[in-house]
């Protein structure tokens, strides 16, 4: 969550709330405000829950004001795609679990991150990818099968296509650079 905080990246709008400790407000991942100290931050899966420990909203980033149906849409889609994305997922079964056609949901998805629903789940499966890479010791076709990803062959092409590099030649040069 700190992570996604710190990019302000406007996909996880919703799905958590950042407090700040010493100012007593909370705002969206998003917000464009001045990033306080990891120390200071506090996170919240909800908005009552964050107002309940005496948390006010942003001035700037408004996170007590409601989405538009299109962005709620989005938002239901990327918590699916965000819960399933070690299964199989179709962009039939994510507009079914929301409630629109696959045509409508792309379309709207697009519209609102800019990206896909297929180049979404496969960045998030590639940064997980990358996380176990760093931080365990499992081989590249376990990661392959724990991210998600139905075959090596597809898991290699995303990374490199992703990462410019193989998840071999990544993870040596992460250990070459903690050396």
């Amino acid at each position: 969550m700190w992570n996604i905080f710190l990019k302000g990246n406007r996909t996880y709008d919703g799905l958590f709330y950042v407090a700040v400790k010493t100012t007593k407000i909370y705002c969206r991942p998003s917000c464009k405000s001045r990033k306080p100290k990891k120390q200071n931050v506090a996170f919240y899966l909800n908005r009552k829950e964050v107002e309940r420990a005496g948390y006010r909203a942003c001035k700037r980033c408004q996170p007590e004001v409601d989405r538009s149906p299109q962005e709620k849409i989005v938002q239901q889609a990327v918590l699916y795609l965000m819960n399933h994305m070690n299964e199989t997922v179709t962009l039939e079964k994510v507009a079914e679990h929301v409630g629109v056609s696959p045509f409508h949901l792309e379309r709207i998805f697009k519209q609102e991150m800019c990206t896909t629903p297929r180049t979404y789940l496969e960045k998030m499966r590639i940064e997980k990818a990358i996380h176990l890479l760093e931080h365990t010791s499992k081989t590249n076709l376990d990661i392959c099968y724990e991210v998600g990803f139905n075959s090596p062959s597809s898991f290699y092409k995303v990374f490199k296509k992703r990462v410019s590099l193989s998840p071999h030649a990544y993870r040596r040069m992460e250990i070459n650079r903690s050396e």
